[in-house]
Formats: C-alpha cells, sequence, structure tokens
C-alpha cells in the first residue's frame, strides 16, 4: 500500500525534472501505480480504512475458544506467540503451520493493547536549574583503547547537571569511595559552584548495603561529605536505573563521542595515560560546547564553594606482620622489614598506597584493582630471604621475585645448569639488583643469555659494579640579566600606575 510519504516524494522528485519512470524509481513505486498519483489527494485522505476481511479467518474457530483463554490466564502476559503456534499444532499440525506465527503474534499484540495488563508508566520529570547533579561510574573498556599497545581497563566517572547537560569526566579504575570523594569534588570545583542535590544508584562506596534495599542509606563517612558541603542526596530504587536517567543517558553519550573520536584518529593506541586522559577531556569540552548557553544559566542559581576541599583518601591503622606485609582492602602488600611488629598507616588514595609511620610517608605503591590481589617487592625481603634460600622453592609469593623477563630466564637458566643451587644462585642475582641497579643487572644478564654463556654470580657482580653508569649531561647557559627594563621602574608614570592599581584594588577589596 502506498503512504503519504512515498506520494510526496514522488511529488517533489517530478517538480524536480524528474520522468514518471525515474520518480517512482525513487519512491519505491511502479510506474503505473505513481501516475495515479499525480493529481489525487495523499492517501491519508484519499483512503477508507477497510473494515472487512478480504480471507478467511486462520484462526476464527479457535481464537476465542482456545487462545484468549490462554491470554487472559495469571500469567497470560508472559506467553509468546510461538508458545501458542506450538499448542495449535498439537491439536492439528497440518492446519496449522508455521506460517501462521506472524498472524497470531500480531493478533496478540492487538488484543493485548485492548484487553490487556496495564504497563508501567514513566514520569517525565522537570529538573530547575541548579538544583541537581547525578553521578555513576562506567566501565569504558568496550572502547579497546590500549597504552603502548597493553590494554588498559579504565572507567569514567562522571557528574552530570540534569537541568543543562553539562558534564564533567574523570578517569578512574574502580567504584571506591575515594574515587568518588575525589571524583565528586573535582566536578564542582570544575562546575564552580554547588548544586542543591546530588543523586546516584545504589554505590556500594556511598551507600549501605542492607538486606531491606528500602532502608538502604548514605554510608557514614558519605554522609559526612554530604554534610560538609550541605548537600542533600537521593538514590533510585535497586534496579531502577531508568530513575537515574539523566547521567546514564550521559554515559552512553559521552563513550559514544569518544568513540567517535577514536574512528577519527584511526588508532587507540596512546603513548601513555597522561596523553589519553587529554584526548577524553577534549570530548567532555566539545559536549559541554553544545550547551554552553544552558550551562550559563544554571551557574546563575549555584551556591558558592566552600573555602577548602577536604582529603579524598581513607586512612587504616595495620600492622606489619612476620611475613613483611600488611593487609589493606582485602590485597596484600609488602613493606621494608624494618617496619616488622609495628603499626602503620595505610593512607588510601584513589590509584596509590601510602605507607606513613610516625606521621612520615615511608613507602608508596600503585593501589591493587580488585580482591585478595598483592604487590611484593623484592628489595623489602630479599636481605632475609638469601640467608634462608631453602624458603624459596615453596615461599607463597615466590612468582613475584621476578622483576622482569630477563631475571625469569637467567632463573630457568641456572635451574638447567646448577640444580639444586638455582636458588641460591639467583637470589644473589637479586641481591645485587636491590643493592645496585636494577637495570644495570637487567642488561648485563641479557647479555650473558644472548651469548649463550652461564651464569656466574662472581662475574655478573664485577661486571655490574666496574661498568660505569652514563651521566646525563645537561648544558647549562649562563643567563644574563636585562637591566634596562629595570630603568622604567624609576619613572613617574610607572609610580602613578602602580599607586593607582593598588587604589583600585583596595577599593574592590
Amino acid at each position: 500500500m502506498v503512504n503519504d510519504k512515498q506520494v510526496l516524494l514522488y511529488r517533489k522528485k517530478r517538480e524536480a525534472g524528474s520522468s514518471q519512470e525515474a520518480a517512482a524509481a525513487k519512491s519505491d513505486m511502479s510506474a503505473n501505480t505513481a501516475r495515479k498519483w499525480e493529481d489525487l489527494p495523499l492517501p491519508s485522505v484519499a483512503g477508507t480504512p477497510r473494515d472487512w476481511r478480504t480471507r478467511l479467518d486462520p484462526l476464527g474457530d479457535v481464537w476465542e475458544s482456545v487462545v484468549v483463554p490462554l491470554l487472559k490466564s495469571p500469567d497470560g502476559g508472559k506467553l509468546q506467540g510461538t508458545t501458542i503456534l506450538e499448542e495449535l499444532k498439537a491439536k492439528d499440525a497440518a492446519r496449522y503451520g508455521n506460517a501462521l506465527l506472524r498472524t497470531i503474534q500480531r493478533r496478540v499484540r492487538d488484543w493485548r493493547a485492548v484487553n490487556g495488563e496495564g504497563k508501567e508508566v514513566f514520569f517525565e520529570q522537570e529538573h530547575p536549574p541548579g538544583r541537581e547533579g547525578q553521578f555513576d561510574f562506567t566501565h569504558a573498556e568496550e572502547l579497546r583503547v590500549t597504552i603502548l599497545g597493553q590494554p588498559f581497563p579504565h572507567l569514567f566517572f562522571q557528574l552530570y547537571l540534569s537541568c543543562s547537560g553539562w558534564r564533567f569526566a574523570e578517569l578512574c579504575y574502580g567504584e571506591t569511595f575515594e574515587a568518588l570523594v575525589r571524583g565528586v569534588q573535582n566536578g564542582l570545583w570544575d562546575l564552580g559552584g554547588l548544586v542543591q542535590v546530588l543523586r546516584s544508584d545504589n554505590l556500594s562506596a556511598a551507600t549501605q548495603e542492607l538486606r531491606d534495599e528500602a532502608q538502604r542509606k548514605p554510608t557514614k563517612r558519605f554522609q559526612k561529605v554530604l554534610d560538609y558541603f550541605g548537600i542533600g542526596y537521593t538514590r533510585i530504587r535497586a534496579g531502577k536505573s531508568n530513575e537515574n536517567g539523566a547521567v546514564e543517558n550521559g554515559n552512553k553519550v559521552f563513550k559514544e563521542a569518544l568513540e567517535q573520536r577514536l574512528i577519527v584518529r584511526v588508532s587507540r593506541d596512546f603513548p601513555s595515560i597522561e596523553s589519553y586522559t587529554a584526548f577524553a577531556e577534549e570530548v567532555r569540552e566539545r559536549l559541554n560546547a553544545r550547551v554552553e548557553p544552558a550551562y550559563v544559566e544554571e551557574l546563575k542559581h549555584l551556591r558558592p564553594l566552600p573555602s577548602a576541599r577536604i582529603p579524598a583518601y581513607s586512612d587504616v591503622e595495620v600492622s606489619v606482620r612476620k611475613w613483611s606485609t600488611i593487609r589493606v582492602r582485602e590485597n596484600t602488600y609488602s613493606v621494608s622489614s624494618s617496619l616488622r611488629g609495628h603499626r602503620v598507616i595505610a593512607r588510601v588514595h584513589p590509584d596509590i598506597v601510602e605507607v606513613l609511620y610516625k606521621g612520615s610517608v615511608v613507602d608508596s605503591f600503585p593501589r591493587l584493582r580488585g580482591r585478595n590481589l598483592r604487590h611484593i617487592d623484592y628489595r623489602h625481603v630479599i636481605h632475609s630471604l638469601v640467608r634462608k634460600p631453602g624458603a624459596f622453592a615453596r615461599w607463597r609469593y615466590r612468582e613475584d621475585m621476578f622483576p622482569t623477563l630477563t631475571f625469569r630466564l637467567a632463573y630457568d637458566s641456572l635451574r638447567h645448569s646448577r640444580g639444586e643451587r638455582a636458588d641460591v644462585e639467583y637470589l644473589r642475582l637479586l641481591e645485587l639488583a636491590a643493592t645496585t641497579m636494577e637495570s644495570r643487572v637487567d642488561a648485563v644478564l641479557q647479555q650473558f643469555l644472548d651469548e649463550g654463556r652461564a651464569l656466574d654470580c662472581t662475574e655478573i657482580r664485577q661486571l655490574v659494579e666496574t661498568t660505569p653508569e652514563r651521566p646525563l649531561l645537561v648544558e647549562v647557559l649562563p643567563v644574563v640579566a636585562d637591566l634596562i627594563s629595570f630603568d622604567s621602574l624609576l619613572t613617574g608614570e610607572c609610580i602613578a600606575r602602580c599607586e593607582r592599581q593598588e587604589y583600585e584594588f583596595a577599593i574592590a577589596v
């Protein structure tokens, strides 16, 4: 059946000078059909809805007696057309074939539109300017970004203004409390003011996990953050992501924009995390430019920011165990063995963990992403391990004692040539790397492996200690001050200008 769109397109092509055949082809009509609509009214005006059947109803004798009772059953709203067709086939397979499936599906759809249960209704909300900002974390693995050829799993934290559509986006590595506090503060400072209410889904970093979801509320830590800024907080019901629709859609739009820019860029590989961060920031600024007028208007309704930020880290007091490790947020980190038996503070930032003893930072390392992971630095334990080489073979963290692939290959070579003495020799090499420079030991080991020479710790030590380190030479050019420019400070005009600026500043204050 021809529709209005086809006829309008046909007439437009004819007015542009196309022949009947060409215009009809562009409009997806035959030439004979097109000729009928040269001067007739549009089909929506000229046509009369047909209220009679052109063939016998194939479901006439079973619709009311079989199908409708099924649709009216307690779970009839979940019933599919394929299931109904299978029931009819069981009664008469020759009469009810697969060709009836689309007919059944259309009849079921039409019946439910008139007789079915009411569906859930969504209510479009009005967002006054300056009232609400929604925040959320979103995974970005689907972008397939790599750093120097290596996969780069990451997330984005996003703060989104429900009224204007302005957004703040920040790279992060986990949905942690520290990443949440940093993201909220950076977003508010980038925004330049405070909204009245923040809204999110049921993030474990922000809300307590309770059996009764209706009783779920902000954690004590996050409530203190809200109280500091004087901001209210609302959350969605569990499983109702549409109630956080502004930022959910904002996540979708932001990642689609990143995807488009990556396609234009051709390569998804970046030389550093900083360069990728700058790329994402450029995409964010382009999106914000689209809502600039609404953002400027919303700025008028924001409250002023406080004078200072609050720390975006958490302090956890832990004991250094006899294995020279600490347990922080369900992950294990090694520390200097001199701290064994002492209580230390693990300062957990979004991306790093610092170890403080008596208020001083004594170590720091990247924060692990996940649970039951470990970060073991051989420098913390090698001096003890080299005196107890027998413990190496079955040590729980043995695989962490190979800082590079070269060291692993060196150990395999020692196992082949030295047998049971391999552990002793390898630990001596590892101690050499800890007391000198790992890169120099790595280079000498690689040289031995390339030449196929047997690894000898004494010979390797001599080479490492006698190989001079190439100093980085920096040419320092003398700085010659131009004293002529200082003469202008003595002129009356300069003095008068300074006095005038000082007076204007005093008036402004």
